[in-house]
C-alpha cells in the first residue's frame, strides 16, 4: 500500500493512501472508488469514464456553499471525460480539474490545507 503523508491542517475526510486500485480515506478502504466533500467521504461504484455523467455524482455537486471546482480523478491514467460531462458541470458554475486518480487524491489534501471548498471523485486505480 503507498501511504500518503496527509497535511495536519487539512479539515475532513483525509486519504492517507492508495490500497490495491482504491483509497485508504480516514481508517476505511474505499475499492471502487470514492466521493469526496470537505465534511465526508462515501463509497461510489464509479462509472467507466465514457459513460460519466452528472446523475453518477448523486447530489455531490449541490452542496452550499458551492464548491469552486469538481477533482475528477480518472483512475490509473489521465483520461478526458465527455465534452458534454465538462459542460454539465461548468453549468453547474463549477470549474473542473481533471487529472489520474494518484495526483488527485495528492492534490486534495493540499488543497484542503489551503481551506479550498472544492469536491472530488476519484475513479479506481485497477478494475
Amino acid at each position: 500500500m503507498a501511504k500518503f503523508s496527509p497535511d495536519p491542517v487539512a479539515s475532513g475526510p483525509a486519504i492517507r493512501g492508495i490500497s490495491g486500485g482504491g483509497f485508504l480515506i480516514d481508517a476505511d478502504v474505499y475499492p471502487d472508488g470514492a466521493l469526496l466533500a470537505p465534511d465526508a467521504a462515501r463509497a461510489w461504484t464509479a462509472p467507466a469514464i465514457d459513460a460519466l455523467d452528472l446523475a453518477a455524482l448523486g447530489d455531490l455537486l449541490e452542496r452550499q456553499p458551492t464548491p469552486e471546482f469538481l477533482l475528477l480523478g480518472t483512475g490509473a491514467a489521465l483520461r478526458r471525460p465527455s465534452p458534454a460531462f465538462a459542460r454539465a458541470v461548468d453549468a453547474k458554475g463549477l470549474g473542473l480539474e481533471v487529472m489520474d486518480s494518484r495526483a488527485a487524491a495528492r492534490a486534495w489534501g493540499v488543497l484542503r490545507a489551503e481551506g479550498r471548498e472544492i469536491v472530488a471523485a476519484l475513479m479506481p486505480l485497477e478494475r
